[in-house]
């Protein structure tokens, strides 16, 4: 029996700069996998387009005219048509409020815009199947931030997840796959995604993303020393 081919992952481009959209499209339209089926110049434009085009990941930047990607974003993630697409963050800066604030809009990660191509176009896949990826140096400082709010900041519900969904979420969020966090704690990928599902339902998360800002504001992990 022929094998059936992956679908390709449809892929929207928001930037202002003209350059760099045009580029990005040319190395993703050179993947067998991964489809540009749009170019934004405006945060408002990236949600008109996605509405209208139904991308599956939408490579987002921050700082944009007609709305920034923050709105952007936050348009995206709160219309039920769209709950199928993730947003990744592409940003010039390692870390300010912007990226924050995306984060809390419901973007799914973050890369600097200098990353290895390598990198974004895992990352665009790691995204798509459910993933969260975030540059080390925005993860460090992630958690930088966050373990520094006071304890009333922190996140509620961890109370009714189990010592091994811990142990997973800690994973998830120093910005482990799937794969790594199985053959971290010797359990199967199926095993890991059970406790990720189980996790994201206890905790009345989004997706991975969200995970990563509970472990944070709960201070399950701590900045490297």
């Amino acid at each position: 029996m022929a094998e059936v081919p992956s679908p390709v992952i449809r892929v929207l481009i928001a930037d202002d700069q003209q350059l760099l959209r045009h580029s990005l499209a040319l190395l993703i339209d050179g993947t067998e996998d991964l489809s540009i089926v749009g170019e934004a110049a405006t945060g408002g434009e990236a949600a008109r387009f996605a509405r209208e085009l139904s991308p599956d990941v939408v490579l987002m930047d921050i700082r944009m005219p007609g709305g920034d990607g923050i709105q952007a974003t936050h348009a995206i993630v709160a219309d039920p048509a769209l709950s199928h697409c993730r947003v990744l963050v592409l940003s010039m800066f390692e870390l300010d409020e912007y990226v924050y604030g995306a984060l809390r809009a419901g973007a799914s990660g973050f890369l600097l815009k200098d990353s290895h191509p390598a990198q974004l176009l895992d990352a665009i896949r790691r995204t798509h199947a459910g993933e969260s990826l975030f540059a080390p140096a925005i993860l460090t400082r992630l958690v930088e931030h966050y373990v520094s709010q006071p304890v009333a900041a922190r996140s509620r519900g961890l109370e009714r997840i189990t010592e091994r969904e811990r142990h997973v979420l800690v994973l998830v969020a120093r910005g482990l796959s799937n794969d790594e966090i199985a053959a971290k704690l010797v359990i199967s990928i199926k095993t890991v995604k059970t406790h990720i599902g189980s996790l994201l339902a206890k905790l009345q998360a989004r997706d991975r993303a969200q995970l990563v800002i509970v472990a944070y504001e709960a201070a399950l992990v701590r900045p490297p020393a």
